[in-house]
């Protein structure tokens, strides 16, 4: 069976490396010319891992990567707020979150795969059924024809645009910078990544391996905002240069060349993943804020999802509704609790945020682990015999 996999992302490239170790055909199409690793860095949480391993990848692609087993949410002045990941936490689970660079994971990722199954220069501007095939229409008018199609175009998907034009893209009141240094100072603690709610907005710190840091700043601030665009290290400094060590001596490290910035947006849930021989995937299906850590996780969950239910059911279409049941409800359920996280997170008025930070430090540790237990659920998805 040839599968069409549109987009050559993290979710694409994880879905073709599934199905190909179950005996598919998948070709991976990518707009961009030149597939390469982009970006700064990302956690591969509990349950992206299980899905990882699902897949038959997990050591491959998390070998040398760095290990945490304490992360937290802290005061400007770094006072403990809420203690998220504990060393029993993370015994409960079983499986320790990983942090990677973005283009490591993703430069792994193509390795697995092999090039042979990647074609590049091409970006889907439509995708159609034609009797018993999908047949996708790429930008420069050349064609493509295959089995079944399964789009991981990312946010903007053109795939999704095609199917569900009432799709709709929300910006979430905040824009974020992005970086990577290439350093940490002496006294950082490198075996916990945090998060620093104050008045001029939130900056985690997650450490990675071979001794480089990656951070990421938000702030409110109105949609495409120009002068948000403009900022650079100094700029940032000057906003959160009062908040606790190691933020200011971080920022002071990173050079302006590798300031990524973007607003933050998702992507209101849809009530449709399939669409006959069509599947929506990863962030063409349900982008979310970055609030929880999950954007890449619920992409690598889906990819292992629906190769196991191509494998188990004949009929591509039975395969993509079971697909869907399985996931739609829980990715839902993520998009919701990460937007109303960054929500509460951006709360700038200090009465508000005071009493937010004390009620966040009366929660109990058993509704904390609960919560965690829902999200690195150790069943991804039920037995696809009992579906």
């Amino acid at each position: 069976m040839k599968i069409l996999i549109i987009g050559g992302g993290i979710g694409g490239l994880c879905t073709a490396i599934a199905l190909k170790n179950k005996g598919f055909e998948p070709v991976v199409y990518e707009k961009v010319p030149e597939l390469k690793g982009l970006g700064a860095g990302i956690v591969i949480a509990t349950n992206a891992i299980r899905a990882l391993r699902d897949i038959g990848i997990a050591d491959a692609v998390l070998k040398g990567e760095k290990i945490f087993e304490r992360g937290g949410i802290y005061s400007q002045e770094g006072k403990l707020i809420s203690a998220n990941i504990t060393p029993d936490i993370v015994k409960k689970f079983g499986d320790t979150s990983h942090a990677v660079h973005r283009a490591d994971l993703h430069n792994k990722l193509i390795s697995l795969l092999g090039e042979a199954n990647i074609v590049t220069g091409k970006g889907c501007k439509e995708a159609r059924q034609e009797g018993e095939k999908v047949v996708a229409v790429f930008e420069d008018g050349s064609t493509a024809e295959g089995d079944a199609l399964i789009a991981a175009d990312g946010i903007h998907s053109a795939v999704r645009r095609q199917l569900v034009p009432s799709s709709t893209i929300r910006y979430s009141g905040y824009t974020c910078w992005r970086g990577v240094v290439n350093m940490h100072p002496e006294d950082m603690d490198m075996d916990q990544f945090s998060e620093s709610w104050g008045a001029n907005g939130r900056f985690g710190v997650v450490p990675l391996a071979r001794n480089r840091v990656y951070w990421f700043a938000t702030k409110n601030a109105p949609q495409n905002d120009t002068e948000m665009a403009r900022w650079k290290s100094e700029d940032l400094l000057r906003n959160f240069g009062k908040y606790h060590a190691p933020i200011p001596q971080l920022l002071e490290n990173t050079p302006d060349e590798a300031v990524l910035w973007n607003d933050i947006v998702d992507l209101k849930p849809l009530k449709q993943f399939a669409f006959g021989k069509i599947m929506l995937l990863g962030d063409a299906a349900h982008a979310t804020t970055p609030n929880l850590g999950q954007g890449a996780c619920m992409a690598i969950e889906d990819a292992a999802v629906v190769a196991n239910c191509l494998k188990a059911r004949g009929k591509v279409e039975d395969a993509f509704r079971l697909a869907e049941q399985m996931r739609i409800g829980r990715t839902t359920e993520i998009v919701n609790r990460s937007w109303t996280l960054g929500k509460i997170g951006q709360w700038e008025n200090a009465v508000l945020a005071g009493l937010r930070n004390a009620l966040l430090r009366m929660v109990p540790d058993s509704v904390t682990e609960k919560q965690l237990e829902n999200m690195f659920s150790p069943k991804l998805y039920p037995a696809l015999s009992e579906s």
